[in-house]
């Protein structure tokens, strides 16, 4: 598993529990559809954490809550 998958599986599973849409999220979070769109298909391996801070945010989170979850704690990433 790389990261890129641990963190579209996070973003997948909160979008998930908050009942939106990847679209939504990105208006949520206030950054372009686009962007949430490329770190969801993969093609953003390595999201800036920027990016991820408002992701956070949007969902009324911290940094550390949205990315404290077993997948990111306990996988040995390949793409390392």
């Amino acid at each position: 598993m790389t990261y890129s998958d641990v963190i579209i599986f996070r973003l997948n599973e909160l979008c998930q529990q908050h009942g939106i849409t990847v679209n939504k999220l990105a208006t949520m979070s206030g950054i372009t559809q686009s962007t949430v769109e490329n770190i969801m298909a993969g093609k953003t391996k390595n999201p800036k954490l920027k990016t991820l801070h408002k992701i956070a945010v949007g969902l009324n989170m911290t940094v550390s809550e949205l990315l404290d979850f077993p997948q990111m704690n306990e996988t040995q990433f390949e793409d390392e």
